[in-house]
């Protein structure tokens, strides 16, 4: 009978005391290294030298427990350590969410000396590696079993916990950290949609650059302007990004993100049918450091609805000040926002409504509430081609110049004219054709 180890017990406790890094272990991965410590500890604590039976069902249910740790740790991509110094990185509770606008010198003592007391206990629990966990579980099998395997990644990582000896002295680095990167959900993502009355992080946003974006520098030097605003805590203008299809509006907007999202910019997508949500959105995000984009994608309305009436709150304010860290953009291809139609148009006979022509106004001067109106005017077929060369360098297409231009002339013609989206849509498929003949021999 070997001599059971009980470390398991010991972590256990140690992480049944945490104050405020509870969470960290609060996802699957973590849910199921608790499920095996647990399990540990009740192997050991209940072993029985006269019941054999008993002991080889605790040993599978360790075995069991493992298993599933395992799993979860390997769909991560991450070694054991890199996911708990992710997951105290991004974890939400009273110390990350103060820190992130207040110096370590002004928390109270109480609040600094439990981020301290839970550190230490993290570090411990990072310090045991996967090997290490293991090794702790083969140590508590009696009966014969094939090897534990590991789950083991080199770490690729270099954030303030990685080598650091003592955690609990890195508390002024991960007041930076929390400060520069947020916590939570705005620590995890940049790009979010809201969706089912709640923000939904994009795992993988648009990659576009403003590099990538020719054509329009003018309106691009506006709107990198005022998103520079924005980041730098002044007034920065709502946005309404006007013009025909296709000319680049959204990935304008797209491409901030890439460029500013290591500066605390993040990009909220809010559909058309949503917009009655956005006083409860802006509400959520009122009291966030970072800094929000409410991007709103082609942009119009049908009626004087909810929708219309809640973005005119968002715009114009209210009671409640505005919020300084939040601006919305939007796109739209129409010029007055809301569809007027002639029945609108009052008639001294039968209008219901004395000063309905002010009503009129007030639909069709909306736009006019935007503080910044940037206008995209359809290409011509000089800027065509000139996003037509950009796109091709970027790709690395080697074809002779007037080959290129005739090829993408005609594309544009067959399908669905000039603009910034039918460039790509060109280069796209001029790319793998190109590939393709490359790779099978097509001719």
């Amino acid at each position: 009978m070997i001599k059971p180890d009980n470390r398991s017990n010991h972590y256990l406790r140690q992480v049944s005391s945490l104050l405020l890094y509870s969470s960290v272990l609060k996802d699957k991965v973590g849910f199921a290294y608790l499920n095996l410590l647990q399990n540990l500890s009740l192997l050991v604590s209940e072993v029985d030298r006269n019941d054999r039976n008993r002991n080889e069902v605790l040993e599978l249910d360790c075995l069991l427990a493992y298993g599933k740790w395992f799993k979860a740790l390997a769909k991560t991509k991450q070694s054991w350590q890199d996911y708990l110094i992710e997951r105290i990185l991004c974890d939400s509770n009273p110390f990350s969410q103060q820190i992130q606008t207040t110096s370590v010198v002004e928390l109270p003592d109480s609040l600094q000396d439990a981020a301290k007391h839970d550190l230490k206990i993290l570090q411990s629990i990072h310090d045991l590696s996967g090997n290490q966990v293991a090794q702790l579980v083969q140590s508590n099998l009696a009966t014969s079993a094939e090897p534990i395997l590991t789950w083991s990644m080199p770490s690729a990582n270099n954030t303030c916990l990685h080598n650091n000896p003592n955690w609990q002295d890195a508390l002024n680095d991960l007041a930076d950290h929390y400060q520069q990167k947020g916590t939570g959900i705005f620590a995890r993502y940049s790009a979010f949609r809201w969706q089912d009355n709640q923000l939904k992080g994009i795992r993988q946003p648009d990659p576009i650059k403003l590099e990538n974006i020719v054509g329009f520098e003018s309106q691009k030097a506006d709107l990198v302007k005022n998103t520079q605003f924005l980041l730098a805590g002044y007034p920065a203008l709502h946005v309404l990004l006007y013009g025909s299809r296709g000319t680049g509006k959204s990935s304008l907007v797209k491409a901030l993100l890439t460029n500013y999202a290591s500066q605390g910019l993040r990009l909220i997508e809010v559909n058309k049918s949503e917009l009655g949500n956005l006083p409860v959105i802006v509400e959520q995000l009122a009291d966030v450091p970072q800094k929000f984009i409410i991007f709103v994608d082609d942009l119009s309305f049908e009626e004087d609805n909810d929708a219309f009436k809640s973005l005119k709150v968002v715009l114009e304010g209210s009671l409640t000040a505005q919020s300084q860290n939040i601006v919305v953009y939007a796109t739209t291809n129409r010029r007055h926002l809301i569809r007027e139609y002639f029945s609108d148009r009052p008639r001294p006979s039968d209008s219901d409504e004395i000063h309905n022509w002010d009503t009129v106004q007030e639909k069709l001067s909306f736009s006019d509430r935007f503080g910044l109106t940037l206008t995209f005017e359809p290409i011509n077929q000089d800027t065509y081609l000139t996003i037509i060369h950009h796109l091709a360098q970027q790709a690395q297409i080697d074809i002779p110049q007037s080959d290129l231009d005739f090829r993408a002339k005609r594309w544009a013609t067959r399908k669905n004219g000039r603009s910034g989206r039918t460039a790509q849509q060109f280069i796209s498929f001029l790319r793998a054709e190109i590939s393709l003949k490359e790779t099978s021999g097509f001719s």
